[in-house]
């Protein structure tokens, strides 16, 4: 009843996509644009890496402490994207040097979040400033990205994507069969660390429009979506990249008509794009299966007479 009443009530929707004013409002949010786009490409990118290394669970533990990070220079009068990537970087480097084998690195990961978590949680209680910054560090701001803050994220974007292209070939190896890789005589160990620092940058980065709460839907899902409609290994990053622009892009460009957080639309795109990718490919997989019974038919007819 209380659903039915608030989607029969005009300003419900307007809330959620009210374009009023929109033309000026979106002079206000243009570096919150660019910094998305920036942010697409550079998720789109790393989060192939994400998923192939079962690395999921450890973006989620490196956006607590990135938090607490961010937290803590809130509450200090710090910088914090620096406070940011100081949490990121000490939680990737702790996961990447402790957590060796799959099994440790998730207890170090279950060990890391709520440590971190309460830590922000803390400062923000302590923090007596903007509750906005308060929301903004956990849920994303569509309007909090000025020019020093976008030179930092662009900075910081630039030296995780170029450190991407240094390692790609070897790091690509190394995620799909690290024994191989290992017998082949890659380092993969420290493969892994300077990954994991690259890691530890994109999370601290993408907090300022996401949120740490979300920093999946940007670092994971795009990737895991293109993942589900094609095994190239060119394509797939891709396509993880267009759909990690169109998430936050248009998750940044709807939540400024309705004035809410943006981390409910780009969740939203993103979620429906892995959606829609996942139907794709499973339709691809029963064309394909089908496809063949018509030559195993006759080959089975034949040994059975």
């Amino acid at each position: 009843m209380i659903i039915h009443s608030l989607s029969n009530d005009p300003s419900f929707w307007s809330q959620i996509f009210g374009f009023d004013n929109y033309g000026e409002l979106l002079v206000l949010v243009r570096n919150s644009i660019f910094a998305g786009a920036v942010l697409g490409i550079l998720g789109g990118l790393i989060g192939p890496f994400v998923v192939m290394r079962d690395l999921a669970f450890a973006v989620h533990g490196i956006s607590e402490l990135s938090f607490a990070g961010a937290a803590a220079a809130l509450l200090l009068g710090a910088n914090v994207v620096v406070g940011s990537a100081t949490g990121s970087l000490l939680a990737a480097l702790l996961i990447g040097i402790l957590g060796t084998r799959a099994r440790e690195r998730n207890s170090i990961i279950a060990v890391l979040m709520p440590f971190g978590l309460g830590l922000g949680i803390l400062f923000l209680a302590l923090y007596k400033g903007r509750s906005a910054n308060k929301f903004g560090l956990l849920t994303g701001q569509i309007v909090s990205v000025d020019d020093p803050q976008l030179a930092v994220l662009l900075t910081v974007s630039v030296i995780v994507i170029v450190g991407l292209f240094l390692i790609w070939r070897p790091l690509t190896f190394s995620s799909v069969d690290a024994d191989v890789a290992s017998a082949r005589g890659l380092p993969v160990r420290s493969l892994s660390i300077v990954f994991m620092i690259l890691l530890g940058l994109a999370v601290a980065v993408s907090i300022q429009v996401v949120g740490a709460l979300l920093v999946l839907s940007l670092l994971v899902t795009p990737a895991a979506a293109a993942m589900r409609v094609t095994a190239s290994p060119v394509l797939t990053p891709v396509l993880s990249v267009i759909f990690a622009v169109t998430s936050v892009v248009g998750g940044i460009l709807l939540a400024l008509g309705g004035g809410l957080p943006i981390s409910p639309y780009v969740t939203t795109i993103s979620f429906l794009i892995y959606v829609a990718c996942r139907i794709i490919g499973a339709r691809r997989a029963r064309t394909s299966a089908t496809g063949r019974r018509p030559v195993l038919a006759p080959m089975r007819q034949g040994v059975s007479s």
